[in-house]
């Protein structure tokens, strides 16, 4: 039970470290590697913007290794949050949202509508400032509306 409840707490708190790294990290010191995901169209397949898929993969990784390494102990269940997280935020940013796999492209599913609507206000600053909706999985009420 103990292990859900860290896998669930590390999943929840993501929300939370993705929001302000991508705030103050992407739109911030680290904005030459997002750049490119701002840009109206692609030039290729991968962006820079993916590197940060490898930067989150490392603790994740190392919290596994360690964590089984240990019998299973915390660690390995924090790696799992992250790496769980990571997964629904390649599915919900790049499947469903940015439609780099071809899914989902007609849903009506209304979280779904409101996350695409917050991630389009998000993209309609071309620079690194002025931006809002940092998040990934909540969205605010707002989007909602019709």
């Amino acid at each position: 039970m103990m292990s859900f409840f860290i896998f669930l707490t590390t999943y929840l708190l993501m929300e939370c470290v993705t929001w302000l790294t991508h705030k103050y990290v992407m739109h911030g010191f680290l904005w030459y590697l997002h750049e490119d995901h701002h840009q109206p169209k692609y030039a290729h397949i991968f962006e820079c913007n993916d590197l940060f898929f490898v930067i989150f993969a490392i603790p994740s990784i190392l919290l596994f290794y360690f964590g089984a390494d240990a019998g299973f102990d915390y660690r390995f269940f924090i790696g799992l949050g992250i790496f769980a997280y990571g997964l629904s935020y390649f599915i919900v940013h790049d499947i469903i949202i940015h439609q780099r796999l071809k899914l989902f492209k007609n849903t009506k599913n209304k979280y779904l509508i409101a996350l695409r609507k917050g991630h389009k206000v998000h993209h309609k600053h071309l620079g690194k400032e002025e931006g809002e909706c940092f998040g990934m999985l909540f969205v605010p009420f707002k989007y909602f509306k019709i």
